[in-house]
């Protein structure tokens, strides 16, 4: 993972010329007028954990696992939002861990935590670092130090139950690690987020992922049966079967909690059979409502495809839903259907009849065979379209159907209050029965401080979603970027349960302070 922008620097790309001229022409960018900073540059303060914590430290993992180097605290310096970036880009390292950890094993986990605990050090579960909402940024307060947690180690496939269709795999595995062991049993998890390159099971489970597939194997969330969980107090164990009748479902309750109730060491998940054919196809759609309106009768009605997402008229005319042609869109409305299974002709006809009822103009394979080889790339394009002085973010919520066309348009609003003349796009890829996700990418010219610059724009955002009935966050979590408006969502009740849960598993703070827990 490059340290000041996304995944493997050798993929990164210079954008077409079209795509400059546009960005010059329409939204005014120019080039930084300072180059990004070199690794080495970047500013980092002293290390301020003392020798004996770092000699503990060293006792339970070994001294190679311990890691106190300029490199190895400035790859694991916050993750992987625009500001995030823009921060190291100017050579900003003030949030770096003093040192990174890696353990083995979960007792080595559980030992961890517990001389934190005692030393006053926060600790911060690090797995492919790929957070977009502040959700590697411990907060010092209180504490003498910050140690991020790299569970690289604990990489995995345990045991594999295939009578229950569930494999048990260890946190720090990466997605297409996962999916290469378990492809050798004829299996997948089939979760593929944009990050799947490089983000972990963990971190999948922690900030409860959603992936691209997830109309057909639904969310992360969904694919968890059980989990083990070390804090400060203990370890939890949960998930018997399942599901239970026994009371509130725990495993719920660190589903989400983005390492500040405890740090997952093993997962027991659902698996599927591999399928033996992928089909994606492109359908073009008149305006969003006319697509929204198809996607809802697949969703409620049937037969729903394995990808589904629908882009609204900019996103289909920037050609963003095809990230490897930008700048070649169309008119209308790009909807992606995807099928995937043992045999999917069937289901494949079906769903196109449901389309081309609603208003669906067939487009072949082509749009979708594109979405399919660029579905992991946008993140790069990202990258190229900061160091051409643009700044460049996305945000996502959702709403129930009724309600998700108020929600649209006071996100784009609030966007356009908030910095001027920007590019607003959308499109919906997560649908059920009863409502949808919306996922948004704004591009607009850096001013003098594009951090401020994206603050401003964000806090304004957040305000609208809560004000317009939607949840803060669909499948990004909720970090430090969204810990008000998750208190607004959740009311000073909820936030009190959240503050006891806290309280008790974590009663000296150190489990990724200042991170969910308003």
């Amino acid at each position: 993972m490059h340290w000041s922008g996304w995944g493997d620097p050798a993929k990164a790309r210079e954008l077409p010329e079209q795509v400059r001229t546009l960005l010059r022409d329409l939204l005014g960018v120019r080039e930084p007028a300072v180059p990004a900073a070199t690794m080495e540059s970047v500013r980092l303060a002293p290390v301020a954990l003392p020798e004996r914590v770092l000699a503990a430290l060293a006792g339970i993992v070994g001294e190679a696992h311990v890691r106190t180097d300029h490199e190895a605290r400035v790859r694991h310096t916050r993750g992987k939002s625009t500001p995030d970036l823009l921060r190291m880009r100017a050579g900003d390292g003030s949030d770096a861990p003093d040192a990174v950890v890696l353990p083995g094993s979960h007792d080595e986990v559980a030992a961890l935590l517990r001389v934190c605990a005692d030393e006053r050090v926060a600790v911060v579960p690090f797995g492919g670092g790929t957070s977009v909402v502040g959700g590697l940024v411990a907060s010092r307060a209180g504490l003498d130090g910050v140690v991020a947690l790299d569970l690289q180690r604990l990489d995995r496939l345990v045991s594999l139950d295939t009578e229950s269709m569930t494999a048990t795999l260890e946190p720090g595995l990466r997605a297409p690690d996962a999916e290469r062991l378990l492809g050798e049993h004829g299996l997948t998890l089939g979760h593929f987020p944009q990050s799947y390159e490089y983000a972990t099971l963990g971190g999948f489970a922690a900030a409860r992922s959603s992936g691209q597939a997830s109309a057909g194997y639904g969310r992360f969330d969904d694919l968890v049966v059980a989990l083990t969980v070390a804090t400060p107090e203990g370890t939890l164990e949960l998930g018997r079967a399942p599901r239970s009748g026994a009371g509130p479902d725990l495993r719920q309750l660190v589903l989400g909690s983005e390492g500040a109730f405890g740090v997952i060491t093993s997962l027991r998940l659902r698996v599927r059979r591999a399928p033996a054919e992928r089909v994606y196809e492109g359908w073009r759609f008149g305006s969003f409502q006319e697509g929204s309106a198809a996607l809802r009768a697949l969703a409620q009605d049937g037969p729903l495809p394995t990808v589904l997402r629908l882009s609204d008229e900019t996103e289909t005319m920037i050609g963003l839903a095809r990230p490897d042609a930008i700048g070649g869109g169309d008119t209308g409305c790009l909807v992606i259907a995807g099928h995937e299974g043992a045999s999917v002709a069937g289901r494949r006809e079906q769903a196109a009849a449901v389309l081309e009822r609603l208003g669906g103009v067939p487009l072949g394979p082509e749009p979708g065979t594109a979405w399919e080889h660029g579905r992991f790339s946008a993140p790069y394009l990202r990258d190229s379209l900061l160091a051409a002085g643009a700044t460049v973010e996305t945000l996502e919520t959702a709403g129930f159907w009724s309600n998700l066309p108020r929600l649209y348009d006071a996100v784009r609003l609030a966007l356009l209050g908030a910095l001027g003349s920007p590019l607003v796009m959308c499109h919906i890829s997560h649908v059920y029965e009863t409502g949808a996700s919306l996922y948004f990418t704004v591009v607009t010219a850096q001013d003098g401080d594009p951090v401020e610059q994206w603050a401003r724009a964000k806090e304004a955002v957040n305000a609208a979603i809560v004000e317009a009935g939607g949840t803060i966050s669909h499948h990004h979590g909720v970090g430090r970027d969204h810990r008000q408006a998750y208190a607004a969502e959740v009311g000073p009740l909820g936030v009190e349960i959240l503050r006891a849960v806290k309280a008790r598993l974590d009663p000296a703070g150190i489990l990724n302070p200042g991170v969910l827990v308003p």
